[in-house]
């Protein structure tokens, strides 16, 4: 299962109701913060996650409203000390921004107790364990090194504890071996195989976020069939000329590329300030009924195969 948490969701320049981009993805031990526009702090303050263990920082581009509060951010984390290692992944043209911005401007020189490792990011895997896969897809957008990411579970195949006492397989190494994938011999000379007590493949849950991108047909094959499919759509289909010459999305575009790809749901943010939320979502909604237009603090559990799960405060133990 994964949760995403929507810290900001306004495009450009903050509303009353919307801060910039900001949102963080959660999977077993993992925290990541996609993005940090300018107030992202405080928005983690008041959706109560806290910054414990937030210590990915992922970046889709190196625009002003997706980074500046990095400023923030990192002043904090050197203050107070909460965590010895930052990790910070964009492209290269965003991480000479980063680093303009970190090191020229909030260090300026001066030693920070938090050691912050900057990391180049190529399309591709950037990093994986035996249960989960990040990866990183490029989208075009103004500027170079503009980045989607996709967050899955691996597929998995449950182990059969029913099947296993059958077959009289201990309870132990034997069987942290046959769920590794490797076959076991019991004492009384049987051979036994994972097949013997492993069932069907499970498929894991998808999870992608495109930030700010301007044309979706090469994306359909990236998410395709995703869970969740969280997409920009900064403009309404009347203004779709706007959209093209500033590198955007409009939100029937949106729900194009969800619709093509196959996915299960699709969340849209990176929301405008001259269109009304009613708007976004009934263009939407002609072409991908069920759409979702994410709030700023918004919380949701995403489960394979299951509509998307809002998570009420009194609920929220992350």
């Amino acid at each position: 299962m994964f949760e995403i948490v929507f810290l900001g969701t306004s495009a450009s320049a903050p509303s009353i109701h919307r801060g910039l981009s900001a949102q963080i993805i959660l999977f077993n031990e993992y925290r990541f913060l996609v993005d940090c526009g300018e107030g992202t702090q405080r928005q983690i303050l008041r959706s109560r996650l806290g910054f414990r263990r937030l210590d990915k920082i992922l970046l889709t581009h190196g625009h002003l409203d997706h980074i500046l509060g990095l400023a923030g951010l990192v002043s904090t984390f050197a203050r107070w000390e909460a965590m010895e290692r930052l990790e910070i992944w964009g492209g290269r043209w965003t991480l000479d921004r980063v680093r303009d911005l970190i090191f020229g401007v909030v260090l300026r020189g001066a030693h920070s107790p938090v050691e912050i490792e900057l990391y180049d990011v190529k399309p591709g895997i950037l990093m994986e364990d035996e249960s989960f896969q990040l990866s990183a897809f490029s989208v075009e957008h103004r500027g170079p090194d503009c980045f989607g990411f996709c967050f899955e579970q691996k597929p998995r195949r449950p182990f059969l504890d029913e099947r296993a006492e059958e077959l009289g397989v201990p309870r132990g190494p034997e069987r942290k071996k046959l769920v590794s994938g490797q076959a076991v011999t019991l004492p009384d000379g049987r051979l036994i195989s994972p097949d013997d007590v492993l069932g069907e493949v499970i498929p894991g849950e998808k999870i992608c976020l495109t930030g700010d991108v301007g044309r979706y047909d090469s994306l359909i094959d990236v998410v395709q069939g995703a869970d969740a499919l969280i997409c920009e759509a900064t403009y309404l289909d009347y203004e779709a000329e706007m959209a093209r010459q500033f590198g955007h999305l409009t939100a029937l575009q949106a729900a194009e590329l969800a619709r093509a790809a196959q996915v299960q749901n699709l969340i849209l943010t990176h929301i405008s300030r001259r269109y009304r939320e009613r708007e976004i979502m009934t263009e939407a909604e002609k072409i991908f009924p069920g759409t979702i237009v994410a709030r700023d603090l918004d919380h949701f559990r995403i489960r394979r195969g299951q509509p998307i799960e809002k998570v009420r405060p009194e609920e929220e133990t992350c």
